[in-house]
């Protein structure tokens, strides 16, 4: 299925090795791979910033310090609403909160 090569052994043999075998599979799986790997390398950026500026678990910081860094604010892995209705967004388990006059509030989820 991937280089024409004659096939011996099994009758219901596909591939003529498994150097071929992944390279198919490679192919059919490279657009849905492609997208899963930029999100997750997004998702790693996020988290990586969110670490970095709360290292005492609890802090706040300006929109811009996070845009600056290079903050995508489109992708989180979860949300967190309390009963008042507040909405904290989470990357694994560091979360934000937003606050008035473009201000977040910074926070750890405790496990």
């Amino acid at each position: 299925m991937e280089c024409s090569t004659a096939i011996i052994g099994r009758s219901d043999k596909k591939f003529c090795s498994d150097y071929c075998r992944n390279a198919f599979n490679n192919k059919v799986n490279k657009d849905s791979k492609n997208l899963i790997r930029n999100i997750n390398n997004r998702l790693r950026k996020n988290y990586r910033i969110l670490e970095e500026l709360n290292p005492d678990q609890k802090s706040k910081t300006t929109k811009s310090k996070l845009i600056a860094k290079g903050f995508d604010f489109n992708y989180f892995t979860s949300t967190y609403t309390t009963k008042i209705g507040t909405i904290y967004y989470f990357v694994y388990d560091q979360g934000y909160l937003p606050l008035d006059n473009d201000y977040f509030a910074l926070v750890k989820r405790e496990s």
